[in-house]
């Protein structure tokens, strides 16, 4: 019967051993993996099947996106990133853009709408033309028959984020069931919100222009 002999080394011996040292320095020295915020998008239209609006999509894998690079989405393949094979959409019809919030180190998104003969709804919110807000977390964006779930999955890194396209195969505003969340008053191009101008108390009215007319005849 054979016996195995056991080899005893010293810690000692291991600490001062060359390669250890060069394990040991190497871990050390490695960056700390960052996580990068990553934009889910799940796409829908009742005529995928047929039409196949989204076949220029990549619903494969992940893409990586500049930080300081802005999102489109719309017809025109040489503007925008995300093409939407369809003559109903607009040339370009929104875009996001990935911001870092004022004081704080959290990061989100900002969607605008970038057409002009069609509204963009973002929840119970509706962007005329140029008209941007924050991207809630997860929401609904909806234009014509189009519906895409947009859920925010936050990260750290900030030079890139990554996107990453899903199809959903069944209308998402039957299959999803998202609370009720707050409607947000949409900031122009310009920065600045009607809302400055309006009592929270208040909201605005239609004004007849026979009203106008009384007025001035009384004044």
């Amino acid at each position: 019967m054979q016996k195995h002999l056991h080899c005893v080394i010293p810690v000692k011996w291991l600490l001062t051993c060359p390669w250890t040292l060069l394990i040991m320095t190497s871990f050390e020295a490695a960056d700390t993996e960052e996580t990068v915020t990553c934009l889910h998008l799940t796409f829908y239209h009742p005529g995928q099947g047929e039409k196949m609006m989204f076949r220029c999509l990549n619903f494969c894998s992940r893409e990586q996106v500049r930080a300081d690079d802005t999102a489109k989405f719309g017809r025109d393949s040489s503007v925008c990133r995300y093409s939407l094979m369809d003559t109903r959409v607009s040339r370009i019809q929104f875009s996001l853009q990935f911001y870092r919030k004022l004081h704080t180190l959290e990061y989100g998104f900002e969607i605008k709408n970038l057409s002009k003969k069609t509204k963009l709804t973002v929840d119970q919110t509706e962007l005329g033309y140029l008209n941007k807000i924050d991207l809630p977390w997860r929401c609904i964006i909806c234009f014509g028959d189009y519906q895409i779930l947009a859920e925010v999955q936050e990260g750290e890194a900030v030079d890139y984020f990554e996107t990453h396209l899903h199809l959903a195969e069944a209308p998402i505003l039957q299959e999803k069931c998202l609370p009720c969340l707050p409607s947000l008053q949409p900031v122009p191009e310009n920065g600045i919100s009607p809302s400055i101008f309006l009592s929270q108390e208040k909201s605005p009215t239609e004004i007849d222009e026979n009203d106008l007319y009384l007025e001035d005849q009384i004044l």
